[in-house]
């Protein structure tokens, strides 16, 4: 390979000139490149703000969030709870022995104690009728209510329902209250924008962003098998003390009731829907409790596949028929299951003649009957199948 020397004009042209060029039209490029892949302040501003469609109008730079608490804020309020319960006096204490070494004017501890509570609620209508939880405000002795404006006003429960964890709290604060516009649960689709309004912790006005993660999550999937509901499921940041307070949609319409949280995972919180809620806080204000249809079983949900993990072992009690319904697993004595001959081991196959799949779902079929209604259950038994008829009563406690 040879070498060639240059010409002394083409060599200061290769040495000086040309790279000087190469890092100018360099420059250019990138300057080009780097205009075309990154967003102009406007655009990123734009990003930031950016809302759902039909979300109610940002104010100036203000994003969606902003108009959406703007517009329900006012209206939750923060809920202070006291309930005095009597103390168990450890009978160490009280003994003579102990006595006569301290004197006997000595008191060990009082016999009450005051136990307070926190969590949110929001304003339903101008009279001063607030929804929030069951366990917000269940067996206190004194309800606090506390405006965002700083006002704070005595609470009368009006109303509590356990089932659904709902309860309805009146206010006498005149008609200038700030009202919670409620949207419908039945048109939130997962994905959807979820706003948690509330006081958690103690923090008063504050504010969480998530998405909507899952409709129709069960109470019994939660882990709440006392309660009759179907939650939406959000990654909305929810506190103890949120408890009652509105998750919103981006429209700053309130979509659910902020209810519970699980202790071992983060990210994930459960509202009560804003439809279910309605219905039965229009039943507190009028009669102050809801009735429950009820059956009166303890039940899970039947696969062939469980079925048959059940008869292969050798210490089950009983041999379950291998399909598909929901297993009886215990008849509350006196119960309609009881009087209508349900038994344990039996497999609840179809409802009135609407096939039931799992526990949930003939749940949800009881719920939405009538009190007294007679309902037609179709149970198999070994390798019969039977018609029962089932009159269903108001729910009792079943523990």
């Amino acid at each position: 390979m040879r070498f060639f020397k240059l010409p002394q004009s083409i060599h200061q042209f290769t040495t000086k000139i040309f790279p000087s060029v190469v890092l100018i039209a360099l420059g250019v490029i990138l300057t080009v490149t780097c205009l075309q892949v990154l967003p102009s302040q406007a655009e990123s501003a734009n990003v930031v703000n950016q809302k759902p469609s039909g979300a109610v109008a940002a104010v100036g730079s203000s994003s969606f969030v902003t108009a959406a608490v703007n517009r329900v804020g006012p209206a939750v309020v923060r809920i202070d709870t006291e309930r005095t319960i009597s103390r168990r006096i450890d009978p160490f204490l009280e003994d003579p022995f102990f006595r006569r070494f301290f004197g006997e004017s000595f008191s060990p501890q009082s016999p009450t104690e005051q136990l307070r509570g926190l969590g949110s609620g929001f304003i339903l209508d101008k009279s001063g009728l607030i929804l929030t939880n069951a366990h917000v405000v269940d067996q206190a002795d004194k309800v606090t209510v506390r405006l965002k404006d700083g006002r704070t006003f005595e609470g009368k429960v009006k109303g509590i329902d356990e089932v659904t964890d709902l309860a309805v709290v009146k206010i006498n604060a005149g008609n200038d209250l700030p009202i919670a516009p409620l949207g419908s649960s039945d048109n939130v689709q997962v994905g959807d924008w979820a706003i948690a309004v509330g006081n958690p912790l103690g923090f008063d006005n504050t504010v969480t962003l998530g998405i909507v993660s899952t409709l129709k999550r069960s109470s019994a999937q939660v882990g709440i098998t006392d309660k009759r509901l179907e939650f939406i499921q959000t990654d909305a940041a929810i506190n103890p003390g949120n408890s009652g307070g509105p998750l919103l949609n981006g429209e700053g319409e309130v979509i659910g009731i902020n209810t519970a949280i699980r202790a071992d995972a983060m990210g994930i919180g459960f509202a009560i829907p804003i439809d279910k809620a309605k219905a039965i806080a229009m039943q507190l204000q009028r009669d102050g409790k809801v009735a429950h249809p009820y059956l009166g079983v303890q039940m899970i949900t039947l696969t062939p596949q469980l079925a048959k993990q059940n008869n292969t072992d050798p210490n089950s009690a009983i041999e379950i028929p291998e399909v598909n319904g929901v297993l009886v697993m215990r008849v509350v004595p006196n119960s309609p299951a009881a009087t209508a001959g349900i038994r344990r081991g039996d497999v609840i196959l179809q409802i009135d003649g609407q096939a039931i799949a799992n526990a949930e779902q003939l749940q949800s079929v009881v719920e939405d009957s009538r009190l007294g209604q007679v309902l037609q259950v179709k149970v198999q038994r070994g390798n019969q199948t039977q018609l029962l008829s089932v009159r269903t009563a108001e729910l009792q406690d079943i523990s």
